[in-house]
């Protein structure tokens, strides 16, 4: 049997927390003359995209007036700035070559859309090595509802029961779980939001990307997959 792994993007496979919270500061200053906000204080809503990063440095949420306005305002000035300060976790560049070398097949799917996470996934250079992108408007749902990984499993060709899905959200673990995927990874490194990642559910949770690697090799041993490692 061939295993597919399918990434989250933004917390998981990438660092664009200091982008988004950018352009956050960007609608602070220029629509609401307020100081900036640290990278730091934002990190944790940074998979949640305009919205949650406008409800955390506004609190404005979506059925507000003003959400709108701040919006687009997030959005166009994130569209200028995508790859300010975009970056690597370390280790996935490493983990990332593991899998080609060995013939696994790999992909991203996020909520991010796709003028996002084109231009993103083309600066990194990811857009020649995934197998899939999933982008958050690239289906009618977004995680976390299921169709966005049943499509990446079905564009890579490899059943849902022997995809894993990893991810640095709990949307992604019940994504996972709602696709019938063999195994749902989180990821200790990423945003991880407010919900401690604990409860999420997640077959495992790991520390490194490294980790990452010695799990597919203990399940390879464990079910038989065809030798990978």
């Amino acid at each position: 049997m061939t295993l597919a792994l399918l990434f989250d993007l933004d917390g998981t496979l990438i660092d664009t927390a200091d982008d988004l919270a950018a352009s956050l500061n960007h609608v602070r200053q220029h629509l609401y003359d307020l100081p900036p906000l640290s990278s730091i204080q934002l990190r944790a809503y940074a998979s949640r995209g305009a919205a949650g990063l406008l409800y955390a440095g506004l609190n404005l949420k979506p059925e507000d007036a003003a959400f709108e306005k701040a919006r687009e305002a997030f959005l166009t000035h994130y569209a200028l700035h995508l790859t300010d300060h975009v970056r690597f976790f370390p280790g996935i560049e490493t983990l990332l070559e593991r899998l080609e070398n060995r013939g696994l097949p790999w992909g991203i799917v996020t909520n991010k859309y796709q003028r996002f996470s084109a231009p993103v996934l083309a600066y990194l250079g990811l857009d020649r090595r995934a197998a899939c992108v999933v982008s958050g408007d690239t289906t009618a749902h977004s995680k976390p509802h299921p169709l966005p990984l049943l499509h990446a499993a079905q564009t890579v060709g490899v059943a849902p029961q022997q995809c894993w899905y990893i991810g640095d959200d709990h949307r992604d673990i019940d994504a996972a779980r709602a696709a019938g995927f063999q195994y749902a990874v989180a990821v200790r490194w990423g945003y991880l939001g407010d919900k401690p990642i604990e409860t999420w559910g997640a077959d495992t949770i790991i520390d490194t990307p490294e980790q990452l690697w010695d799990l597919i090799a203990a399940k390879n041993q464990e079910s038989g997959i065809r030798k990978i490692i």
